[in-house]
């Protein structure tokens, strides 16, 4: 497999590729677990900057659409503009978002799950304030893959270390 491919829009990913065994074990884990759309092609789709269908996952079109601005800033901000971000995306794909550029807003917002699933928005601690971004994937350590914007002033796609998620919500219409 190769560990560095191509997003849609030229972006080449480096990082998180390294985790591509830990996506085919995350999906086998999800398939012991009897989840409906776990199969092998979709963990090579999810690491060839192609998406899932929603028939695979609930909100992976909140992940093919935030994917889509990998590597730029779709905002008209210059900082603070993760939440921005995540509602644009969750509007753009037909949801209603909190309406509010705080980060922490999304940990009261949709349906909370109790870890992280492909489609949920994650909300995360960090020095100084917030963040919130959409998981997209698992690696190898139960840590979530999450798309957020703002992330080196940037939308990119990274592994988060589970212990800054302090919530997981699904979208809701």
């Amino acid at each position: 497999m190769r560990h560095v491919t191509r997003h849609a829009g030229g972006h080449f990913g480096h990082r998180h590729y390294r985790h591509a065994r830990g996506w085919e074990a995350g999906v086998a884990q999800m398939r012991a677990r009897g989840l409906a759309g776990a199969n092998a092609s979709l963990g090579s789709d999810m690491y060839s900057g192609g998406a899932a269908t929603s028939a695979d996952f609930g909100s992976s079109s909140v992940v093919a659409e935030a994917r889509r601005y990998i590597g730029g800033n779709p905002t008209d901000r210059g900082s603070l503009w993760c939440a921005r971000f995540m509602n644009m995306v969750l509007q753009r794909t037909g949801y209603r978002g909190t309406g509010s550029d705080l980060a922490r807003s999304f940990a009261s917002y949709g349906q909370r799950v109790s870890g992280p699933q492909v489609g949920a928005i994650a909300v995360m601690g960090r020095r100084g304030g917030g963040h919130v971004g959409v998981v997209s994937g698992i690696d190898a350590h139960g840590n979530p893959i999450v798309v957020s914007g703002n992330n080196g002033h940037r939308v990119r796609e990274t592994p988060v270390s589970r212990g800054r998620i302090y919530a997981y919500v699904m979208p809701t219409s």
